[in-house]
Parts: C-alpha cells; sequence; structure tokens
C-alpha cells in the first residue's frame, strides 16, 4: 500500500488520500500523546474521520465498572479529533468472557460523552432484544465484527441511525483474505443499508496487509 521507501511518519498522509476514514487500534493499548493527535489532524484532510477504539482499561480490566476518570483521561487525549469535528465513533469492544449484564451497560451508556459510540459485544448472551433496547434508548450502535468464529453474530442489528461494521476474518479466502463472492455479498448488504442508516465498514484483518485490498474493492463494488 505504502510507496517503496516511504517513511512511517507519512504513513498516515499516504493512507488519507486513499480511504476517508480509519479505525485507530493503539488507542485500545496505551493512552494517545495529544501532540500525536495533533499531528493526525494536521496529516489528514478535512472531512477525513477517525474511529477510535477505546482504551482496554476500561473495557477489559474495569470491565465497565467506576468509568468517569477513565473516560476523562481517554476524552483528554483525543480532544484534538474533538476540537476539529474529526472524531467518528468511539468503539467499545467487549472481551469474549464478559457475559450480558444489562446494569453494567446501562451504567456505562450513562457516563458516555456526547458523539457516536458502537459496542462490539462478544459472548452470545448480549444478542436479545432487552440489550438491543438499552443501545438503542442511548443513540448507541451495536458493532458487528464479521467473524466464523464467532456464528451468533451475523444479523446487522440497527440501533442507531447508523451502524458500524467490522470485517475480521472472511471466510472462503485464504488466511483472513475476504474471496470476491464474500466482498459482493457484503455490498449487497451495505446498498441496503445505506437505505437506511450511514454505515461505517472497517477491515481488520492486517496480519497479511489482506484489509487496504479488501477495503477498496468493497468500496469499489459500493461505487
Amino acid at each position: 500500500m505504502y510507496p517503496p521507501g516511504c517513511p512511517q511518519r507519512r504513513w498516515l498522509e499516504v493512507y488519507a488520500r486513499r480511504f476517508t476514514t480509519v479505525e485507530v487500534n493503539s488507542t485500545f493499548y496505551r493512552l494517545a500523546s495529544r501532540d500525536a493527535v495533533a499531528r493526525w489532524v494536521e496529516q489528514t484532510p478535512a472531512g477525513f474521520v477517525f474511529t477510535v477504539k477505546a482504551s482496554r482499561y476500561l473495557t477489559h480490566m474495569k470491565r465497565l465498572r467506576d468509568l468517569g476518570e477513565g473516560i476523562e483521561r481517554f476524552y483528554e487525549r483525543i480532544e484534538p479529533l474533538v476540537a476539529a469535528g474529526r472524531l467518528g465513533p468511539v468503539l467499545w469492544q467487549l472481551p469474549e468472557s464478559f457475559a450480558r449484564d444489562d446494569d453494567r451497560l446501562a451504567g456505562a451508556l450513562e457516563a458516555l460523552p456526547p458523539g457516536r459510540h458502537a459496542f462490539e459485544l462478544r459472548h452470545p448472551s448480549w444478542f436479545c432484544e432487552p440489550v438491543y433496547a438499552l443501545l438503542r434508548g442511548a443513540g448507541a450502535a451495536l458493532a458487528i465484527g464479521d467473524d466464523p468464529r464467532r456464528p451468533w453474530i451475523d444479523d446487522v442489528v440497527l440501533t442507531a441511525g447508523w451502524t458500524f461494521l467490522r470485517f475480521h476474518y472472511g471466510r472462503a479466502g485464504r488466511r483472513g483474505n475476504y474471496s470476491e463472492a464474500e466482498l459482493r455479498a457484503w455490498a449487497s448488504r451495505v446498498t441496503a443499508l445505506r437505505h437506511e442508516v450511514e454505515v461505517f465498514a472497517y477491515f481488520n484483518n492486517d496480519w497479511e496487509a489482506f484489509a487496504p485490498a479488501n477495503g477498496e474493492r468493497l468500496r469499489a463494488l459500493l461505487a
């Protein structure tokens, strides 16, 4: 994807010439530097949107308990995105072992700052109407993580005026790559969804760099 010899400091700039949004996963592992976040804004064109993954300290360690101070620290670091109007959804990915807890989800939803929030729920117990109702009440999206290892996550359930798709692992392609048939099928589904809601879609099958090619192909099919 990057030209030969392109220094890492210019990767975002090059990426932003081909795509209009990016999902930032590094914020899941460590708090971002405000200076670095400000540079993200400088290196991308107006209208480029950053989806930011919430800290695993909040989702995997605190498990949505007592989020106030942690959310404040997280948002203090990404404030340059907020100030520039460049922050898209914040993604809250819960661990596989975190089973349904309506009270804890409701408390987390009440603690969230204004903006778009998407919840990627990975334990099968979450996928039920009472949970969808909690998300709808807060205007939060149910993130759909496409992955054959989680067969219970298939239908795109709409809980907000927008939706969030994460393509983790293709079923028909090799080593997580999405096949042409899979991409065409998803293009049909996304086209239908776009008649109802705004769609944020990201490929996360990047360990062998399939994500950029898969993303470009899906975008071409949608065009």
